[in-house]
């Protein structure tokens, strides 16, 4: 078996498989790489020694059966007899599940995840978009400090763990989208700088050194990420990718990373005859992100909308603090431009970053489908001190304003798992460090962070305390009782209609039309012969809709289609979906 490392500062590389070591030869052909033979099989144990020093993980290595810091093991991908015959299903159209597989069940595997794919199925979602699946220190965490970025975490059940879950879910029409960290690695289990040149102190993250992608040594940097990238695609069947965080990959050349990383899935997804895509979450409110190639953009297929999450969530709960202080001047106004002009920091002023913010959305040329919008995520949830969900937050009639307006607005919806039955339990931010002075750095820094805010010490979880992660986990008890059954039913619903009116999938966001009272809390939104509703108040709201006949297609509370005067009385923290024939 040929193995191979791009290792350019090395003066010597010795290959140790199986116990046996032995001297690879430079490439003659690439500069910086080494290769060299040896018998290996599927398991095989190994690393590579540069200078003679200690035998560390493959940096492009598909599997660490013994956590980050063990030896690399050949993955033989010929080996795993796929089921399904699986064509693709293309995001416009979608409707997107963010889940942690970690918490989605108690077992935190993917075998158990896939038994409740079911239940996805059945709720209506597209496709499932996995949080970050790469090896990370100990058993349980988020998975953004993962190091090996071709590989997947053991615990999860490792590479064989992966291929099964999407297996079953192709086989029940889901798709399968998962969330890759290249702007950081983790700091435990990190063996890349032992290799070569892979970061660089010319730019800085919040997390420390920059990858390195436009520094000396940039050229191999950038093709293992995008190699990286498109070992998912192709070898796991994963039918798109989320990228994170995509503002802090600081990149000066010409040619930016991501321009490049989208033409080499585009010319995958030809290859393969299915369609890839990829979903940056973006802080830049850039239209370029999301501009194809051809037009001067960097050719990502979508990303994540905050400002909708920001507008929506200070309507909801009135709260103003940190980013959410714009959008919670005027909520009803802020969720309205975000509902027909994309972004609400279009070229504004940001009073949270001292400057203005964004540029405009050209609605007359982006499709809505490339805006994911949301309610709540692993972010906005997980980073709160207590990680409280927003059914801890506000009433169950004000959730289903929140999952109306989700559903029928005009971007791609995403779901954060189990919002779906308005979850009881908490999701905390939590970590299972094996380096003891990294464990109680990270416990002591989410303490400060938040006492900064006004918290008691002790209310904030301990991330390290397995009883965090364990009050994470979905109980999936819940669906079948009250209060959760009737929110999973109103879920279902408005999932049915959106696959079932076309008028909801329209791509054209320059069509959605707003009206609302800031005052009196009530919102209408018109997408061709759809009209959709809510009231935010806690009283009564008469709603100018028109004279046109109307039928309900769905209401969270009995509602009247408007009479001749052409207003709908809609009760207070409720929400209705209504046809105009």
């Amino acid at each position: 078996m040929q193995f191979e490392v791009w290792a350019p500062q090395a003066g010597r590389v010795t290959l140790r498989c199986d116990g046996v070591t032995r001297a690879l030869e430079r490439d003659p052909e690439r500069e910086g790489w080494w290769q060299g033979e040896a018998e290996a099989h599927d398991g095989s144990r190994y690393g590579f020694a540069p200078d003679d020093g200690p035998v560390l993980p493959d940096p492009r290595s598909r599997r660490q059966p013994d956590g980050p810091d063990g030896l690399s093991a050949v993955v033989d991908h010929d080996r795993f007899g796929w089921n399904t015959e699986w064509t693709g299903r293309p995001l416009p159209g979608a409707v997107l599940y963010e889940m942690h597989v970690g918490t989605y069940t108690r077992e935190g595997t993917f075998d158990a995840a896939a038994e409740r794919l079911g239940h996805l199925a059945d709720l209506g979602v597209t496709h499932v978009e996995l949080m970050p699946v790469c090896p990370f220190p100990g058993r349980h965490g988020w998975g953004y400090e993962g190091v090996s970025l071709w590989a997947v975490h053991e615990p999860y059940g490792g590479p064989e763990g992966l291929k099964r879950f999407v297996d079953r879910a192709h086989a029940l029409g889901l798709g399968v989208v998962l969330d890759v960290v290249h702007n950081h690695l983790g700091p435990s289990g990190n063996y890349l700088p032992q290799f070569g040149p892979y970061f660089t102190d010319t730019h800085h993250t919040p997390w420390g050194a920059a990858v390195n992608l436009d520094a000396p040594g940039s050229d191999e940097v950038r093709a293992y990420l995008v190699d990286s990238a498109l070992a998912w695609l192709r070898d796991y069947r994963i039918d798109g990718l989320r990228l994170d965080a995509v503002h802090a990959l600081v990149d000066t050349r010409a040619r930016h990373f991501l321009e490049e990383l989208s033409e080499a899935v585009d010319e995958l997804a030809g290859d393969t005859g299915r369609p890839l895509f990829l979903i940056a979450e973006s802080d830049l409110n850039d239209p370029r992100v999301i501009t194809p190639r051809g037009n001067g953009g960097h050719g990502i297929h979508a990303q994540w909308n905050d400002d909708f999450h920001h507008a929506l969530h200070t309507a909801l709960t009135g709260e103003s603090q940190g980013y959410y202080a714009d959008f919670a001047r005027a909520p009803l106004t802020a969720v309205a431009k975000t509902l027909t002009s994309g972004f609400f920091h279009d070229g504004t002023y940001s009073s949270f970053r001292g400057r203005h913010h964004g540029r405009p959305l050209d609605r007359t040329r982006v499709a809505a489908h490339r805006l994911l919008g949301y309610s709540q995520t692993h972010d906005q949830v997980g980073n709160r001190a207590q990680g409280d969900r927003l059914a801890a937050l506000v009433s169950p009639g004000l959730l289903a304003c929140a999952a109306a307006l989700t559903l029928t607005a005009p971007f791609t919806p995403m779901l954060f798992m189990g919002e779906e039955w308005a979850a009881g339990t908490p999701w905390q931010f939590f970590t299972d460090h094996t380096d003891p002075e990294l464990a109680k750095a990270v416990s002591d820094g989410r303490r400060r962070e938040f006492a900064a805010h006004g918290w008691a010490e002790q209310d904030v979880p301990d991330p390290q305390d397995p009883a965090t992660r364990d009050r994470s986990c979905l109980d999936w008890s819940e669906p079948e009782r009250e209060p959760h059954a009737r929110m999973l039913a109103w879920y279902r619903q408005l999932l049915a209609l959106r696959h079932d009116q076309p008028d909801l999938t329209d791509p054209d966001l320059a069509d959605t039309k707003v009206a609302y009272d800031e005052d009196r809390r009530w919102l209408a939104f018109r997408r061709g012969d759809v009209r959709v509703a809510v009231n935010l108040g806690a009283d009564p709201a008469d709603i100018p809709l028109g004279s046109r006949e109307a039928r309900v297609l769905a209401a969270w509370e009995p509602v009247d289609v408007p009479g001749a005067d052409g207003l709908l009385r809609l009760p207070g923290e409720s929400a209705v979906v209504l046809l105009q024939e």
